[in-house]
């Protein structure tokens, strides 16, 4: 979809007014950020049937450090949700831009895991025959492949599964996305699925910006939970971001054992990211001499 540039009224239900400006291309960039709150990064190459997140970080490693850049000048004390894969690499990039532009600020950059719950949340309320409403599964460690963790100990409403169910449902939710790509055969990933939960993940944020209480969501973040720099879980969401990040809670055998597996491969992914950075650093002092 391509917006043109210019500001358009809408309304909704004809409650109220609202303004929607278009922005487009680089050149307008700057202008489309400065003075905002809430800033959404959805950009970057989907993934297409045999490509994992990870081999997309080529590309979109370089997209979401242009635009980091751009958020730091124009608006740095913005709420940033990062949607660009593979997350687990393009947030400790863009905590790299923040800190060499001065502005770091690790309680609003917030790398948007939503899209893990939600298919969590289903595909328990399948097995369960209820609706998915009524279910909350927090889902840690990141958002590719085994560093997506469901706690499903934890799930509420209380209810217990057999080991069997347990590993149906936790494949399901790891490779959700694969599943997707898969099924479209080149023709995209999850685009409506991950449209709605990143609409209720900011849906989240501006609440906690408006000042509400209890706001709770799982979400990629500089965290010491897990003892690495980067860890999904879930968090405590005010005006100034992450306001606090609530522990693990117990584990299941079986938990810990998968967490420790993802806590290597997250590591990695992170060192990527960072290495990202350290390299591209290297490369403009070269091309400047």
């Amino acid at each position: 979809m391509r917006f043109s540039a210019g500001e358009r009224p809408f309304s909704t239900y004809a409650l109220f007014t609202f303004f929607v400006r278009g922005f487009l291309g680089q050149q307008q960039l700057e202008d489309a950020l400065i003075g905002m709150d809430l800033v959404i990064i959805p950009a970057g190459v989907p993934r297409k049937p045999g490509m994992t997140r990870d081999d997309l970080f080529n590309i979109n490693a370089g997209i979401v450090k242009t635009l980091c850049e751009a958020i730091a000048k124009c608006c740095p004390k913005a709420i940033v949700n990062f949607i660009s894969n593979p997350v687990n690499s393009t947030v400790p990039i863009e905590a790299e831009v923040f800190k060499s532009a001065g502005t770091y600020d690790p309680k609003r950059l917030l790398g948007v895991t939503m899209l893990s719950v939600v298919r969590a949340n289903t595909f328990v309320a399948e097995v369960l025959g209820v609706d998915p409403r009524d279910v909350d599964v927090p889902v840690v460690g990141g958002h590719a492949g085994i560093t997506i963790l469901p706690l499903l100990s934890q799930i509420k409403p209380p209810c217990s599964f057999t080991p069997k169910e347990i590993e149906y449902l936790t494949d399901r939710i790891q490779n959700g996305g694969t599943e997707v790509v898969e099924a479209k055969a080149g023709a995209g990933s999850a685009t409506l699925s991950m449209a709605y939960a990143a609409v209720k993940f900011a849906d989240a944020c501006l609440h906690a910006l408006r000042g509400d209480a209890g706001i709770i969501e799982c979400a990629y973040v500089a965290s010491q939970v897990a003892e690495l720099p980067f860890f999904a879980s879930k968090v405590r969401l005010g005006r100034g971001g992450v306001e606090e990040i609530l522990p693990l809670g117990p584990l299941n055998d079986c938990e810990r054992e998968s967490l420790e597996k993802a806590k290597k491969e997250l590591a990695a992914s992170i060192e990527k990211g960072i290495s990202f950075i350290r390299k591209s650093v290297v490369d403009d002092s070269s091309s400047r001499k």
